[in-house]
């Protein structure tokens, strides 16, 4: 059909284009809104914690709370965009974060505190889980160019907030409600976005009205290989989320002040990114990621050992190392949903059951690793735990990054 779209946008219309840019931009700011709620959080955790008169274990819940609503979201998500379409849906998922933003710092007290965690941990979980299928729907001929932006928006944004938010109560006053509500108005301006994309023409051949049927998915539940890709994704985040939740606090006690301790937890976020772009692109390469797989988790394993052996001296080589390996695992965990399954039917199935229980399995780390800090006195212990939790890493990691497949007729997965 004359001026249709072709995936790569040539020999469109300039409506067609102009909707594709609208897109583009809003996918970028939506990409932007689904890590600084949380982020913004650490560094001024402390203080979040005195002012609520909570323990260290109730604190660590703050992140674990939009853990917890990422695993149980993700099954939901996708009904939700069949029901009101993808758009809609992250609409309201945008409004519902600014909501849970604006809650959360509304008071000094847990439950507010609590419940604007839950919400905004909601609204991120939907635009966790749909983000991806847009970009493929959207831009098929440019996923990977399209995901590589979009990861960037998504690391630079967390990297921001975590440095920022110590500096913002120093320019805003002492408390920390105004530094984190402030973060409702990039969330506000997302929903904007998407309001403004100029809707689908009825006949765009990439959303047709009755889809064919999907090939039957296998029962992954009895597939080890799909269980070592969910305990890999599962791991890698209880890791992420405990360091995210606590480096701050770990380099404050071994002598460094709050606002360098939040600029090093963003030195970590903002190398991550580019392990984010290097791992799956090594990883694409060979039919085996069981390489890929080793280095990225000895880098995590180093920078742990150092904290643990040297505490905050060095501190921004540990943080480098470690941002490093976790970016890298992060980005190796979403590559490995495509690279072991069969077909899109078995990544999509394999994506939503490595989210949930491993999303799920993430959320014990932020309140365990707060819980062990208040009953020994100091951070040792977490890290020798989390030394032990990336060894764990290690060995489902070699099992994910075989070369098999979930789905694949007569191979054993």
């Amino acid at each position: 059909m004359k001026g249709a779209p072709d995936g790569d946008g040539r020999g469109s219309s300039a409506r067609d284009r102009l909707r594709r840019a609208s897109v583009l931009l809003a996918i970028l700011l939506l990409a932007a809104n689904l890590r600084p709620a949380i982020t913004s959080v650490a560094p001024l955790i402390e203080r979040i914690r005195a002012d609520a008169g909570v323990s260290n274990g109730v604190a660590g819940l703050l992140t674990a709370l939009p853990l917890l609503a990422f695993a149980a979201l993700s099954p939901v998500a996708p009904r939700l965009s069949r029901r009101f379409g993808a758009e809609r849906a992250l609409i309201g998922s945008m409004l519902a974060l600014c909501g849970g933003i604006l809650l959360r710092s509304s008071g000094t007290g847990a439950a507010p505190l609590l419940a604007g965690t839950s919400i905004l941990g909601a609204a991120i979980a939907v635009g966790n889980v749909l983000l991806p299928g847009l970009v493929k729907r959207e831009f098929p001929g440019r996923t990977g160019a399209v995901t590589s932006a979009y990861t960037v928006a998504l690391g630079t944004s967390a990297a921001v907030a975590a440095g920022a938010s110590v500096p913002l109560t120093r320019l805003l006053g002492p408390g920390w409600q105004t530094p984190l509500a402030l973060w409702a108005a990039p969330a506000l301006l997302a929903a904007v976005a998407w309001v403004s994309v100029p809707r689908r023409g009825r006949q765009d051949p990439a959303e047709p009205s009755d889809p064919p049927p999907a090939p039957r998915v296998v029962n992954l539940w009895r597939s080890p290989l799909a269980w070592q890709v969910t305990a890999f994704m599962g791991l890698q985040s209880l890791g992420y989320y405990a360091t995210l939740t606590w480096l701050p606090e770990i380099l404050r006690e071994g002598g460094t002040d709050a606002a360098t301790a939040g600029w090093l937890l963003a030195l970590s976020q903002a190398v991550a990114i580019a392990s984010m772009f290097v791992a799956p692109v090594a990883a694409g390469r060979r039919p085996s990621q069981q390489g890929v797989v080793a280095v990225s988790v000895a880098l995590s394993a180093a920078g742990v050992l150092g904290l643990l052996v040297f505490g905050a001296a060095a501190g921004a080589l540990w943080v480098t190392l470690l941002g490093l390996g976790q970016g890298a695992c992060f980005s190796l965990a979403l590559t490995l949903f495509a690279l072991r399954a069969a077909d899109p039917e078995h990544a999509t199935a394999l994506s939503g059951m490595a989210q949930s229980f491993g999303y799920l399995l993430a959320a014990l780390g932020p309140p365990l690793f707060g819980v062990l800090r208040d009953a020994t006195g100091g951070w040792t212990l977490p890290l020798a735990l989390l030394l032990g939790i990336t060894a764990c890493l290690l060995a489902a990691g070699l099992g994910a990054a075989r070369d098999a497949r979930v789905g694949a007729p007569g191979r054993a997965s």
